[in-house]
């Protein structure tokens, strides 16, 4: 396999852009470029991002927003529906009209991990979605306080063995593929971490700075800014691709933990059952998105970079993932149900 992937209802919508009269000029032009269908698109296109706003997915979610915006010429509003780790909202669009109006942006932990964790999701990854474009791709970061005693990954796991039970691992919460990977590297190095989940990696980041934790895995976005003031040091990342401060930090594998990879990536659905040429404008336009040079900086500021794949290769990812991470879950033990 190529790839390895490791991650209340309310509606909060909100426009981003744009019509066509308020779309810029070259915008326009790119938007002539496209093979649009003759029917398609004649109104607003909602983009579902399950997780509450603020987070890493709303933050893609309504980049692309903008970006397709001004590229179709139609506004496009991104609407949180979060809840049980992204179920929420990826099963209501699973159940949506597919007409290519009501999108939804996924991710790793929702459409690879999740239908592993938890017995019902309410919704099957592979039947029930078409995939459109994978949008973004990263590694996790293990990252500890600069002032600990831990310099490298080996000076942690060696802590771990010298006091089994003891030593802990902060994730963004239960059932994060954060957790999930915190686990895989207890079973790989043959140690007892203890996990200690959180509300998010806000609260994870204060109490990893306070000393309350020894550690924390975490996306690249969020542990970017402690680590450009210096305050947190990456232990590892979870593969060898890398952009940004995070660009030649060693990697789990470099670190003596062969065999645990993961990459995180965001990626735009819709439901079964869309008309395929609806489906593959939108591949273009994504992708037509991921060249815009506002759009690499801002992705490549979170440590993520940009894909913009179509929706034949980011199917056959999505199949990749979902047997690489059945077999992962199985070998860590985790279950939430």
């Amino acid at each position: 396999m190529k790839h390895h992937a490791l991650h209340t209802c309310g509606a909060v919508a909100f426009t981003v852009a744009a019509l066509v009269g308020g779309a810029s000029a070259q915008a326009q032009a790119q938007a002539q470029t496209l093979q649009a269908p003759a029917d398609y698109p004649k109104q607003a296109i909602t983009v579902v991002s399950p997780f509450p706003p603020g987070g890493g997915n709303d933050n893609v979610s309504r980049l692309i927003a903008q970006e397709l915006g001004a590229i179709t010429g139609q506004s496009v509003v991104v609407e949180n529906r979060s809840g049980a780790g992204g179920n929420v909202g990826t099963a209501q669009v699973s159940r949506a009209k597919p007409d290519g109006y009501t999108l939804v942006m996924s991710q790793t932990s929702v459409m690879a991990v999740n239908p592993r964790l938890y017995k019902n999701v309410g919704f099957d990854p592979v039947k029930d979605f078409m995939p459109i474009s994978q949008i973004t791709s990263a590694p996790l970061v293990l990252v500890a306080r600069t002032e600990s005693p831990y310099k490298t990954m080996a000076d942690y796991l060696e802590a771990a063995r010298k006091q089994p039970g003891i030593i802990t691992y902060a994730t963004p919460g239960n059932g994060t593929m954060s957790h999930l990977m915190g686990a895989l590297v207890s079973k790989k190095a043959g140690v007892t971490l203890v996990h200690v989940p959180y509300r998010g990696a806000a609260p994870a980041i204060t109490d990893l700075m306070g000393g309350t934790v020894d550690m924390l895995i975490t996306s690249p976005a969020s542990a970017e800014p402690m680590v450009a003031a210096g305050k947190l040091r990456i232990l590892a990342l979870s593969h060898e691709n890398s952009v940004g401060i995070f660009k030649g930090a060693p990697t789990l594998k470099q670190s003596g933990l062969d065999g645990i990879t993961a990459d995180d990536w965001y990626g735009l659905f819709a439901p079964a059952g869309t008309p395929p040429e609806r489906v593959a404008y939108l591949a273009q336009a994504v992708s037509q998105a991921m060249k815009s040079p506002k759009v690499i900086a801002k992705i490549n500021s979170g440590g993520s970079w940009p894909v913009g794949s179509q929706p034949d290769a980011f199917k056959t990812r999505l199949q990749e993932d979902t047997v690489y991470w059945a077999d992962m879950v199985k070998t860590a033990g985790v279950s939430l149900d």
